[in-house]
């Protein structure tokens, strides 16, 4: 059974544009089902004249009716709206309500225009009817099928329903508008006409056509169903067709259907949620994609989406994925208005442990729409293993921009969906999180001994293992051989001496002899080889393997557990893989594994506490070729443990990189925890130690700072904000932001007007820091550049300014507040980091012999004869210098001058001695209000030397000004 609606036209429809008239369509709705009419463009009275099919499942139903004005830059401005219930239709005569004005409702009790207007409807039920009766119906004209299509079933059928005038409901129908001589039905058919062409044009650029119903080809006063009719028909036929199977049988589906692929790989636009939560991966993939879950409708309703609608889970004829579409409307932002986006999701797998579905987002209605779609993957697989023996699932999310045409707009379209997906996923995170609970990193910690207590490395005795690698056919032609020379001495008969041969030497006799004998002298040297090649590698157990690690501070524990699918370099196919691990410049190294392509390790290197945190771990995989012979690499890979959460590296199958491991698919099981044993102080010290370096003082952030900082740029929780700086970007344009430097990392963040800058590299990837002078394009400010190693920083290439020939990226950075600080700040944390001990040592060398100054805001000293002072107070007194230098004792008579310059609560140190004939004290004072209204506190250095004459003293003091307007960046010198 089905409604059908008639909107025909309205009247007095109140102005909505400046122009003094409005662009009125209307909306209906029944249920999920959702249509709409073409636009009137500048009229008060439109007329659209268009049918609309609903199915009715219930009764109790309401249709809603909304007139609305569109606008091209804004939100479209609501008229009026009214609600019928289905069952009013349904109730009334010939269950019909004729045409009808309606008054249009405002949305609330006081409305701009107490008058709305009205509009007219013809709303009725129809039942088993074809369409041609339906169009006849609404076009209130008598109806014949061409007589062409006699022959057909369907226009026989057609041919004999006529239905006239004598046939409508009792109430009479208005008059038909006539304006300008042209009847309803002319204008009718010339504007469906026009909306065809229209629709023709749009198809050519892939755009939305507004048209709802086109001309029949047949007759011009007739009207063709509406596509949503179509549609809605083609989906009953389908629907009947398929099966209805729940998603719990499709899931089984898929499993059975399932031949062991592997999980598709991220997608290259980046990770935009990697979390691991306390539910088994089944469940998980059931709270996302389940028709019965309500967390995809309370995700919609928490981002702003509306008129989500979600078709049935369905396998199509000739593709074994499951596939479904969600269509709804995104909210609108400052730049865009709601606009309609339609998502395919696909099953790529679904083997019931692990799920991978491929979402395709089409929103074709912004600006270049129709150029590139967004695809994005989600992945879930089985977590770490919990101390409560309960599942964990990992959920991996990433996406990429798929273009489908060249534009000029592609990096500014992909920057906006890099931030538009970032937040939305972010409420994703935010509202999953209500219902399903995370995996902390401390219920890891919890089960480390555990973890690591259960490995134990099965014991192989040596015979077995040179069973297991002697067992081949060398080694068997090799005995086969020996045996048979053995057997032919002594068969054989002494030989007489003859030739050049004498006793004990007994020469071939012929070539084939002489061929033997070579045949035998390299079948014995190969085997040579293999014995000492097993040799070697049993007498190699490994670096350190077992041993504890030493000192408090960053613990590193590795757990090789296996391999899998590992590159055959020789010639039985197998391979003699062992794995090389390094990291912070400290390697370590496990055993070696004969003839395996899967092998078996349980072994657990441990690397000595570390100062410093690690940013990577970097794991290689060789086959030993015995001592002497080059190590061949099987593959290599990378642990960054700033973009990988240390909770999800306790049981983690990593993918080895190059070109073996590439075409093999090899892969490496570990199980890789991070410890921190020194607790909040391990901070202190290294903030302690920059100081030194940079000369100046740095304070410890709060942890609200510090959390703000991780998720930034999304750091782990162990990762701590040093010091920032606002500065310029330089790139085509200079872009202003800040630059935050921490331990491990060096980032840039912006946000222009909404238009965000965001990336970070690691102290290790640079490669070199220079400084440019200034110019006036850097605004009269040096420029740090910054180049990266080659291959390095990729993530972060949209912030570069150029790349060299080589390929690797090069940052500029200008307008520092305080260049100075900056850059020695940057230099301290990269000579930290990324620096050998042989390269310091060389660049103090450097410093020592150019015996550069250093800065005003290292805190440091400068000769009087390297700077020039202003002369404020000159005075030549007739006292001995012992009596003046009495000011500087940090006596009373030191106490009483300095409270007679205004200085109070003065107090001071010893003088200690900082080499030879050379004095240091600190001194700290706080101002009268008279001499500063601030009431600044100081904090000062005094440094004391004879003169070259030593018939006095030379006193220098460097003065630093707390509470005061831009007191950090600067000193005072006396």
């Amino acid at each position: 059974m089905r409604l059908v609606v008639d909107v025909i036209e309205a009247r007095n429809i109140p102005a909505m544009d400046l122009n003094g008239f409005s662009d009125p369509y209307v909306k209906l709705q029944l249920g999920k089902q959702r249509q709409r009419t073409k636009v009137v463009k500048k009229s008060l009275n439109p007329s659209w004249g268009e049918v609309f099919f609903f199915k009715v499942g219930d009764l109790k139903g309401e249709l809603i009716i909304t007139v609305l004005d569109e606008d091209k830059f804004f939100n479209d401005d609501f008229i009026g709206y009214l609600k019928l219930p289905v069952s009013l239709v349904f109730e009334a005569p010939q269950k019909s309500l004729g045409h009808v004005w309606y008054p249009l409702n405002p949305r609330n009790n006081k409305p701009k225009n107490k008058d709305l207007g009205e509009i007219l409807l013809n709303i009725y039920f129809h039942q088993n009817g074809s369409s041609k009766d339906l169009r006849c119906y609404a076009s209130s004209s008598t109806c014949t099928s061409p007589s062409r299509q006699d022959d057909s079933a369907s226009s026989k059928e057609e041919k004999s329903i006529t239905l006239t005038q004598k046939s409508l409901p009792a109430r009479i129908p208005p008059p038909w508008r006539q304006e300008d001589g042209v009847s309803f039905k002319e204008e009718r058919s010339i504007s469906l006409s026009q909306k065809s062409l229209a629709g023709r044009i749009a198809q050519i650029f892939n755009k939305n056509s507004d048209a709802v119903v086109t001309t029949s080809t047949n007759s011009t006063d007739s009207v063709e169903m509406p596509e949503n009719s179509k549609a809605d028909a083609l989906d009953d036929k389908s629907d009947d067709q398929s099966s209805s199977v729940s998603f719990e049988e499709a899931m089984k589906t898929m499993e059975s259907r399932d031949q062991g692929s592997d999980l598709p790989s991220n997608l290259p636009g980046g990770v935009l949620v990697d979390e691991s939560y306390v539910i088994s991966p089944a469940q998980l993939n059931a709270q996302l994609f389940s028709p019965d879950s309500s967390f995809p409708k309370s995700l919609a309703e928490v981002q702003g989406s509306t008129d989500t609608q979600f078709s049935p889970w369905k396998f199509d004829d000739g593709d074994p994925g499951l596939k479904r579409v969600y269509t709804y409307i995104k909210a609108p932002t400052k730049f865009i208005k709601a606009t309609k986006a339609t998502e395919e999701q696909t099953y790529l797998k679904a083997d019931g442990k692990s799920f991978a579905v491929l979402a395709v987002v089409s929103t074709p209605d912004v600006p270049y729409g129709s150029t590139f779609k967004t695809e994005l993957m989600y992945c879930i697989t089985p977590g770490p293993e919990l101390p409560s023996g309960e599942q964990s699932s990992h959920l991996v999310i990433s996406w990429r921009m798929n273009f489908l045409q060249g534009t000029m707009m592609k990096g500014m379209i992909e920057n906006g969906a890099r931030q538009g997906l970032k937040e939305g996923f972010e409420h994703f995170t935010t509202l999953l999180a209500q219902s399903v609970k995370p995996v902390e990193s401390k219920d890891i910690g919890l089960n480390k001994e555990q973890i690591l207590g259960s490995l134990q490395a099965e014991p192989v005795s040596d015979w077995k293992l040179a069973v297991q690698y002697f067992a081949n056919f060398t080694m068997a032609s090799t005995i086969f051989m020996a045996l048979y020379v053995i057997v032919h001495i002594w068969l054989a008969a002494p030989g007489t001496i003859q030739g050049l041969e004498f006793v004990g030497l007994d020469l071939p006799d012929s070539i084939g002899e002489f061929i033997v004998c070579g045949v035998l002298i390299l079948q014995g040297e190969r085997v040579m080889r293999l014995i000492s090649r097993f040799m070697q590698a049993r007498a190699r157990k490994g670096s350190d393997h077992g041993v504890k690690a030493q000192g408090d501070g960053w613990l590193l524990t590795v757990a090789l557990i296996e391999g899998s699918n590992l590159a055959a370099v020789d010639s039985s196919g197998f391979c003699d893989p062992y794995v090389v691990f390094t990291c912070n410049g400290k390697s370590r190294t496990s055993s070696i594994k004969f003839q395996k392509s899967r092998p078996e390790w349980n072994e657990i290197f441990e690397f000595d506490a570390m100062e410093e945190p690690p940013s990577v771990l970097d794991v290689e995989v060789f086959d030993f070729d015995g001592p002497f012979d080059d190590a061949t690499s099987l593959g290599q890979a990378e642990v960054n443990f700033l973009k990988t959460n240390i909770s999800d590296l306790a049981d983690v199958w990593i993918p080895l990189q190059g070109k073996l491991a590439m075409a093999c698919q090899s892969k490496l099981h570990l199980r890789i925890f991070l410890d921190n044993t020194k607790g909040g102080y391990v901070v202190k010290e290294y903030l302690s130690k920059m100081e030194k370096e940079v000369g100046k003082k740095i304070n410890l952030r709060s942890p609200q700072t510090n959390s703000a900082f991780q998720k930034l740029f999304g750091l782990p929780p162990e990762e701590f904000l040093i010091n920032d700086f606002t500065c310029h970007l330089k790139r085509k344009m200079p872009l202003q932001g800040r630059l935050f430097l921490s331990a491990r990392i060096i980032g840039f963040h912006a946000n222009i007007f909404g238009h965000k800058t965001n990336f970070f590299f690691l102290w290790e990837d640079i490669e070199d820091i220079l400084v440019s002078p200034p110019t006036l394009a850097s605004m009269g400010s040096p420029i740090i550049v910054i180049t990266l190693r080659l291959g390095r920083g990729m993530d972060a290439r949209h912030g570069a300014r150029t790349q060299d020939e080589e390929g690797r990226l090069k940052f500029h950075f200008q307008s520092f507040v305080s260049f100075n600080v900056a850059h020695r700040t940057i230099m301290a944390l990269w000579k930290a980091r990324s620096l050998s001990p042989e390269q310091k040592v060389q660049i103090a060398e450097e410093e020592s012999e150019i015996k550069c100054l250093q800065t005003e805001e290292s805190g440091s000293f400068l000769g009087v004869e390297d700077v020039s002072m202003s002369e404020i107070f000159s005075v030549t007194l007739s006292v001995p210098i012992s009596s003046v230098m009495e000011i500087f004792s940090g006596g009373e008579m030191d106490r009483k001058a300095m409270e007679r310059a205004g200085c109070l609560n003065f107090s001071c140190s010893q003088w200690d001695s900082e080499s030879a004939d050379v004095y240091e004290r600190q001194i700290y004072f706080r101002f009268d209000k008279r001499v500063s209204r601030f009431r600044a506190e100081v904090t000062s250095t005094q440094q004391k030397s004879p003169l070259a004459d030593e018939k006095g003293w030379l006193i220098e003091e460097v003065r630093t000004l707390h509470g005061v307007p831009l007191g950090d960046y600067y000193n005072v010198r006396k």
